[in-house]
């Protein structure tokens, strides 16, 4: 199990010697998050965090679409330095919070939880049962969540770092019996160096306290 600090410097040496555009991830457009976010909010004023967004432009399209309750969590400062300088003026709309995910302390609950592409990254066992903890902890009674992971015969490694694949059986053995799956799909991502990745998405709602 990696400690924060070693995350911390492996993400900050990420964003320090690539551009946003150019690590794997990048999508001039998140269209699927977007889609599944602006069906989860009914009120644009909803409280929603993107964890692990880094340099993301998904925060920029938020803002263009009219949500005001918006937050951008990742571990790396240089990263959120990136989005700001981008947003500019716009970026005093928005939360920012430089945190590695497992000791995440949230000053109040999401209503909507979106993670592209850190779950995965999480292959310890007990790294996965903290990450949980601190969602459970950070959402609202029937907020959502919308997790997108490398699927199964999707890319082993990114940023090289050894990834957790994950299909809809294994996902919910991981969030436990109180996140019901309302839907997942598959989605291949083109990288900037245009090769393929295949990326599972799955959108839950959070039922505190029920069990199966």
């Amino acid at each position: 199990m990696k400690t924060t600090e070693e995350r911390k410097k492996h993400w900050e040496h990420v964003y320090l010697t690539r551009s946003p555009n150019e690590v794997s991830w990048y999508q001039t457009r998140p269209e699927s998050s977007l889609k599944l976010i602006e069906k989860s909010l009914s009120n644009k004023s909803m409280s929603c965090i993107d964890v692990g967004g880094g340099a993301s432009v998904l925060v920029d399209c938020l803002i263009a679409a009219d949500f005001t309750n918006i937050s951008v969590l990742d571990i790396s400062e240089q990263a959120l330095q990136h989005t700001k300088e981008r947003l500019k003026e716009k970026a005093e709309q928005v939360q920012w919070y430089i945190s590695d995910i497992l000791t995440f302390n949230s000053p109040h609950r999401f209503d909507l939880w979106h993670d592209r592409a850190v779950f995965h990254f999480l292959t310890d066992a007990d790294e996965r049962k903290q990450y949980i903890k601190v969602l459970k902890e950070s959402l609202n009674n029937q907020g959502q969540i919308i997790i997108a992971t490398f699927g199964i015969d999707g890319p082993e490694k990114c940023s090289d770092l050894p990834i957790k694949q994950y299909d809809t059986t294994t996902i919910m053995e991981e969030l436990g019996d109180e996140f019901t799956l309302l839907e997942t799909f598959d989605e291949y991502h083109l990288t900037p160096k245009d090769a393929q990745q295949k990326f599972s998405y799955f959108h839950c709602i959070f039922n505190r306290g029920a069990t199966s």
